[in-house]
C-alpha cells in the first residue's frame, strides 16, 4: 500500500492534480500557499481570523510585502480561502503554518498547534501529507503531531505521512522569497521524508533533507539561536563601546573588512519579530528535560531583553541634560515594526520602549509609513495613529526616538530638525549637538 500511495502522490505532484491545504495564512502561510498556486496547484487556505478570509476572498491583502494583485492572481481560481476545516478531507497535503509563541512564564505554547490538530483530526485520511512548519523545541512533531494520528488508526509512514519542514520567511527580503530559500525536510521515516520532498521539491528551488524530524526541529532554532546570541554580544559590546566614547558602528564597520572568520552584526534596541526573541527559550525549555541549563543562550536572552530598557536610560539622561524630565516630555517613536520596511510588529522593541516610557509620564506619538493605525495586541493597546512628519512636527518634539530604520525616514529633514535623536540603529555614525547613541 505504501509504494502505490507514494507513486499516486509523485504522480499528482506532476500532473499538478494535488491539493495542498495551508493552516495559518499569516507572514509563513499566505506567501507558501500562493506559492503553490502560482505552479497550478489547487490550493486551500484555512485561518480562524474571518477578517483575513474575507479579505483574501475580496483580492485584499493584509501584510504589506504581498500585493493584492498576487492575490488577485491565484483567488479564487486556483486558491480558495476558508474559516470552514471539513475541507481538509479534500486537501493531499496539509501544511500547518501556525504560531508558536511563549506564554506568560517564557515557556512554549502550542496551544495553536494543539488546537489545529483537534479542527483537523476528524477530517483527516489515508494518504495525506502533514507537514509541521511551526517553530518549535526538538521532539514536537513525534511527541504531539504522530501520537493524534495514531489515535485516528493511521500507521505514520504507511498510509499518511509526516513531516517537519521549517519556514525560514523573512519578511522584506527582496533577494530570497519563498521559493529560493533552501528548505529543510525532516520525515517521521525514510517514507515520510520522500512524500515531504516530493512535494515542497515542486514549489522550493532547492530542498536540504536530514535524517529526521528532531534533527530540522533543531536546526530551525540553531539558525535563530545563532543570530540571538551575536545580537546578544553586539548590543554588549555597544554598550562596552559607549563607556569608553568609541563608536561601536565604526567598529564593526572596520572589523567588517576582514574577509574571513567575522560577521557584521548591528546592535539595536531589542530583538523582535516572531523567531528570534522566542526560539531560543523554546531550546532552553526542552534542555531542562536532560538536566542541562543553557546559559550562553539565556545571557544572551538577557541582554537582548534588556536593551529597551538602556534606551530609556539613555533618553532619560539626555533630557536631563537638557533640564528636562521625561514626565510631560513630547518624545517621538520612529518606526514601531520590529525591523525596516516591514508592517510586522511582533514582539517589537518599539512597544515595550513606548509602553515603558508612558508609565514615566511622556507624552507620547510614533510615526511608522507601513503601520497607519496602532493595532490592538495581547499586551498593549496604544490609541493612536501615525504621525506625518514635517519640519514643524519634528521641532515640536523633545526628543524622537529613532527605534526602527525604515528607508521611507528622511534622516536628513530629521537630523536637521530635531531638538533630540536617540538614535538606536546607527543611522547619525558620528557626533552631533542633537545626537546621542543608544
Amino acid at each position: 500500500m505504501t509504494h502505490s500511495l507514494i507513486k499516486e502522490i509523485t504522480d499528482k505532484t506532476k500532473s499538478r492534480e494535488l491539493t495542498i491545504g495551508v493552516v495559518g495564512l499569516g507572514y509563513v502561510g499566505l506567501p507558501l500557499a500562493i506559492r503553490f498556486a502560482n505552479e497550478n496547484f489547487n490550493v486551500i487556505g484555512f485561518d480562524i481570523d474571518q477578517e483575513k478570509i474575507d479579505k483574501l476572498s475580496s483580492g485584499q491583502t493584509y501584510i504589506k510585502h504581498i500585493t493584492d494583485q498576487s492575490i488577485k492572481e491565484v483567488c479564487p481560481s486556483s486558491f480558495k480561502p476558508t474559516s470552514d476545516y471539513k475541507y481538509i478531507s479534500k486537501c493531499d497535503a496539509v501544511i500547518i503554518c501556525v504560531p508558536t509563541p511563549l506564554d506568560q512564564y517564557r515557556e512554549p505554547d502550542l496551544s495553536y498547534v494543539t488546537s489545529t490538530l483537534s479542527a483537523i483530526q476528524d477530517h483527516l485520511r489515508k494518504g495525506q501529507l502533514i507537514s509541521l512548519e511551526s517553530t518549535t523545541y526538538p521532539g514536537t512533531t513525534e511527541e504531539i503531531i504522530r501520537p493524534v494520528l495514531e489515535s485516528r488508526g493511521f500507521t505514520v509512514g504507511h498510509d499518511i505521512f509526516l513531516v517537519f519542514s521549517p519556514e525560514r520567511e523573512d519578511p522584506g527580503n527582496e533577494k530570497f522569497k519563498t521559493h529560493n530559500i533552501p528548505k529543510i525536510c525532516g520525515g517521521s521515516t525514510a517514507q515520510c521524508l520522500e512524500v515531504g520532498l516530493c512535494i515542497y521539491s515542486s514549489v522550493i528551488e532547492k530542498m536540504i533533507p536530514v535524517s529526521s524530524t528532531k534533527t530540522a526541529e533543531m536546526t530551525k532554532l540553531l539558525e535563530n539561536i545563532h543570530r540571538a546570541v551575536n545580537i546578544g554580544l553586539i548590543n554588549e559590546m555597544k554598550i562596552l563601546c559607549d563607556k569608553m566614547d568609541i563608536n561601536i558602528h565604526e567598529v564593526i564597520d572596520a572589523a567588517a573588512t576582514k574577509p574571513f572568520g567575522f560577521t557584521p552584526y548591528r546592535p539595536g534596541p531589542g530583538l523582535g519579530g516572531h523567531c528570534i526573541p522566542v526560539d531560543p527559550f523554546y531550546l532552553t525549555w526542552k534542555a531542562r528535560e536532560y538536566g542541562l541549563h543553557t546559559r550562553f543562550i539565556e545571557l544572551s536572552g538577557e541582554i537582548n531583553h534588556s536593551m529597551p530598557d538602556y534606551v530609556i536610560a539613555k533618553t532619560i539622561e539626555a533630557l536631563n541634560q537638557r533640564e528636562k524630565s521625561v514626565k510631560g516630555s513630547k518624545i517621538l517613536i520612529l518606526g514601531i515594526a520590529y525591523k525596516k520596511n516591514v508592517d510586522d510588529m511582533r514582539e517589537s522593541p518599539s512597544v515595550m520602549i513606548m509602553s515603558k516610557l508612558a508609565k514615566l509620564g511622556a507624552k507620547l506619538n510614533y510615526s511608522d509609513p507601513h503601520i497607519a493605525i496602532f493595532p490592538k495586541l495581547r499586551n498593549y493597546n496604544f490609541d493612536m495613529t501615525s504621525v506625518n512628519i514635517t519640519a514643524d512636527i519634528i521641532k515640536g518634539y523633545d526628543a524622537i526616538i529613532l527605534a526602527t530604520n525604515h528607508d521611507d525616514f528622511d534622516y536628513e529633514l530629521i537630523r536637521r530638525e530635531a531638538q533630540l535623536i536617540v538614535d538606536t540603529r546607527g543611522i547619525y555614525p558620528y557626533k552631533a549637538d542633537n545626537v546621542i547613541q543608544a
